[in-house]
């Protein structure tokens, strides 16, 4: 029932955090003072592009052999309550964004998703968040 979109959310991105090493993180200074890259973010950014590249055959046989969605999956509570008033409930698997709209409640998205696989992001309220913890692997 989820619309995979190959929309762009409105944040295209999600913040994350790394630990480097001071000399792993001084030879990224020098080749952004170099003019190899404009800053540490571009330097992190196509390292993770070049690794993710390097293992495209690997990751696509994997998304395949899962059945993950890729891209966007947006759940809207109008969705829900049809996989629910149906007497079903939803195994979603996403690579990329999953979103469950504001206006669900936690009662409706217990009743109408059965488990949660995201490699990416997930966003969600927290109180639907906290509702699917045990269903989200």
């Amino acid at each position: 029932m989820g619309t995979v979109q190959e929309l762009r959310p409105k944040a295209d991105s999600e913040k994350i955090t790394i630990n480097l090493g001071y000399v792993d993180l001084g030879h990224v200074d020098l080749l952004v003072r170099d003019g190899f890259y404009s800053n540490r973010s571009d330097f992190i950014r196509t390292a993770v592009r070049n690794q993710l590249e390097r293992h495209r055959e690997a990751a696509e046989k994997s998304t395949t052999r899962k059945q993950l969605d890729l891209g966007i999956s947006h759940f809207t509570r109008a969705q829900l309550e049809a996989v629910r008033d149906a007497g079903e409930a939803l195994d979603i698997r996403v690579l990329g964004l999953a979103t469950i709209d504001p206006d669900v409640s936690p009662e409706l998205a217990r009743a109408a998703i059965a488990s949660l696989t995201v490699l990416g992001a997930f966003h969600a309220s927290a109180a639907v968040k906290a509702a699917l913890a045990d269903r989200l692997q």
